[in-house]
């Protein structure tokens, strides 16, 4: 999670072109709405909300409702574009859409900073465990909640301080 010299637009510039390619593997529409959604859920590494994504469409002068916005966001959860936070019902993007593999998320309950992390072996835990209970998990999100280094440093001097 670091936060040192980093190109936001640089992220988003590779996530469309990411998008591009998985949309025309998969054969998917990816419409200039649905790229303006990924584009707002990459313009940070912060989860974005649907209605903080619908405010950020009016303030481009898109007209959008709820439902068209959930709708965009549903598009990009199917093709594997973005990741729901179901702990803050917030959306973030895919660093690797077309990996297939699940992830991990670190998310910093301070700066809600969300750090995405390849979870391999948790994903073949889950998976033994679901068919050791004769169970079929159709989805599942790890989300881990806690203090990214930066808050966790500035929360130690704040308490020493006091």
């Amino acid at each position: 999670m670091a936060r040192g010299a980093h190109n936001h637009q640089v992220c988003v510039d590779t996530a469309l072109e990411r998008a591009e390619l998985v949309c025309a593997k998969q054969n998917l529409r990816f419409t200039s709405l649905r790229k303006t959604v990924l584009e707002l859920v990459w313009k940070g590494h912060e989860p974005v909300g649907a209605y903080e994504l619908l405010d950020e469409l009016a303030k481009q002068g898109r007209s959008a409702s709820p439902p068209t916005v959930y709708r965009a966001l549903e598009f990009l959860l199917q093709a594997g574009l973005v990741h729901k936070l179901d702990s803050l019902n917030a959306f973030v993007g895919c660093a690797d859409p077309e990996s297939g593999t699940h992830s991990a998320f670190l998310i910093c309950r301070s700066c809600k900073l969300v750090d995405e992390l390849s979870a391999e072996t948790i994903e073949r835990d889950i998976a033994a465990l679901s068919a050791s209970h004769d169970f079929f998990p159709e989805r599942h999100t790890v989300e881990v909640e806690g203090l990214c280094g930066a808050c966790r440093e500035a929360e130690q001097q704040s308490a020493a301080k006091s």
